[in-house]
């Protein structure tokens, strides 16, 4: 049965390997790679009733038991968060079908869709720390293709800079496995949990810990978000939605799992600047969602608004607070990936990206305009959709934990956020239209269809919740229970 663990990487990997050979067979590869993504969120549901049942599953490769050879991990955060990338994927490919066009077909988008997908899947399923920064660089490189495809001027100015920053992001993450190893002696994460208690987290550890703060902070947008907005505003919609909804997480990710599980030792430094952190990304996130007209950078922003808030559930850290950044952390991942295939959709009607240059769109496109707006809510957090009940745990948490000021901003936030996404809704949807609506490209019909799946399931989430929260409150047991990711993983 653990071998059912590494499934959810290997059918897009297999899936990207074949399609390889399939390039000038567009059709082909549409068939494939949609039987593969539907497949993959199959195999995914299971990995999570089998974790469910059974408790953390563990693959050991080549059969080297760890802390000596590499670990596959599924605990029941990780597998939520695979399936949820299975789901966000498999919905931003079929997009992708109908909105990509073939010069970007043509020339690998599925093969390296399928990539980014094994990256950040291995990121979430990996149990050693090397073997981490090995699926980022799988990702990373697959984003590298995906966001030049198409070879325009602002692709390839905005290119630069997001390639640039990760090289960067990527040199430091080496650098502080290699001074963690110099102090530790070991790279599996369950094991470095133990050596780490075992020294102390005292001064160099602390150091080293703030290191991957930095590092894991700039693939997350946390605080240095700089390169975000333009980077992500250049590619196609279909893109840009698995960067939003996909790619920020797994630097998230990646924070949770290193402060809940190795550097959770001194609290008062770690999850403070955590905490210092968050709030600035807050801010300065709703800032710039109020401060722009163009429908790609609100969301952007918003994006950012949002890394701050789940990671202010972990600066918190009591169960309330972690229950609520797994549930947002979840429903931030469909929500975004659905604002962005939705204001792509806007654009190809309206032809343009700017707000006051849009209106009366609901007489012509009412379920667009519906479909936005329970999105819209679901992002504030408007009961009874996906975003309230991770917001209500954070807040509960935040209170708890002593926290106030930093409730106080997030409460805030949402209400900026809330003003954001109305200012687009009342621009775009009501009103005398300003300009002649564009006739969409042959297809484009089909561009509801999966965003639609995505608004049902933000719905789901928050009308399920009695029902999807034993799955977040086991979750987050395991978050702040080390020991049994610990036991799990080194049989002890």
């Amino acid at each position: 049965m653990n071998n059912l663990l590494i499934m959810p990487l290997l059918v897009p990997l297999v899936t990207a390997v074949v399609l390889i050979f399939f390039n000038r067979q567009i059709r082909l590869q549409k068939w494939i790679s949609g039987l593969s993504a539907l497949a993959n969120v199959g195999v995914a549901g299971y990995l999570v009733h089998v974790v469910r049942q059974e408790g953390i599953q563990t693959l050991n490769m080549g059969g080297w038991a760890a802390p000596y050879g590499i670990v596959f991990v599924a605990d029941m955060f990780a597998a939520l968060l695979v399936l949820t990338t299975t789901i966000v994927s498999a919905a931003c490919l079929y997009y992708a079908f109908g909105s990509i066009g073939k010069e970007r077909e043509k020339f690998y988008f599925y093969p390296f869709f399928q990539f980014l997908i094994v990256g950040v899947i291995g990121s979430f399923l990996t149990g050693d720390i090397f073997n981490l920064f090995v699926c980022f660089e799988v990702m990373l490189i697959s984003s590298y293709a995906l966001i030049v495809l198409g070879g325009t001027k602002k692709q390839l100015r905005e290119s630069l800079k997001y390639i640039l920053i990760n090289i960067i992001s990527s040199a430091l993450f080496v650098a502080s496995v290699a001074y963690l190893y110099a102090v530790v002696g070991t790279l599996n994460m369950a094991h470095l949990s133990v050596r780490v208690a075992e020294a102390g987290q005292g001064g160099v550890l602390t150091t080293i810990s703030v290191l991957f703060l930095i590092v894991f902070g700039l693939k997350a947008g946390l605080f240095l978000y700089f390169w975000l907005p333009g980077s992500y505003k250049v590619p196609p919609a279909a893109i840009t939605a698995v960067f939003g909804g996909l790619l920020t997480k797994v630097g998230l990710y990646a924070i949770i799992r290193t402060f809940t599980l190795i550097f959770y030792h001194d609290p008062y430094i770690t999850h403070t600047l955590i905490g210092w952190l968050a709030a600035a990304t807050m801010l300065l996130g709703v800032i710039g969602a109020i401060a722009y007209w163009d429908i790609h950078r609100i969301l952007i922003y918003n994006i950012v608004a949002a890394v701050g808030f789940i990671a202010f559930g972990l600066a918190a850290a009591n169960q309330a607070a972690l229950e609520g950044a797994i549930y947002y952390l979840v429903h931030d991942m469909i929500v975004k990936a659905l604002l962005f295939l939705l204001g792509g959709t806007i654009i190809a009607y309206t032809g343009t990206a700017t707000i006051k240059e849009m209106g009366g769109l609901m007489r012509t496109r009412p379920v667009l305009g519906w479909m936005f707006f329970i999105a819209a809510m679901a992002l504030v957090g408007v009961p009874p959709l996906s975003g309230f009940i991770g917001k209500l745990l954070i807040v509960e948490g935040g209170l708890q934990a002593g926290f106030y000021w930093i409730t106080g901003i997030g409460l805030l936030t949402s209400l900026l956020i809330l003003y954001s996404m109305m200012r687009i809704f009342m621009n775009v949807f009501w009103g005398v239209p300003k300009r002649p609506l564009s006739e969409p490209k042959k297809g484009t019909g089909w561009l509801l269809l999966p965003a639609s799946c995505l608004v049902i399931l933000t719905i789901v989430l928050g009308l399920g919740a009695e029902w999807i929260y034993p799955y977040v409150n086991q979750a987050g047991e395991t978050l702040l229970n080390p020991d049994q990711y610990i036991q799990a993983v080194l049989k002890e």
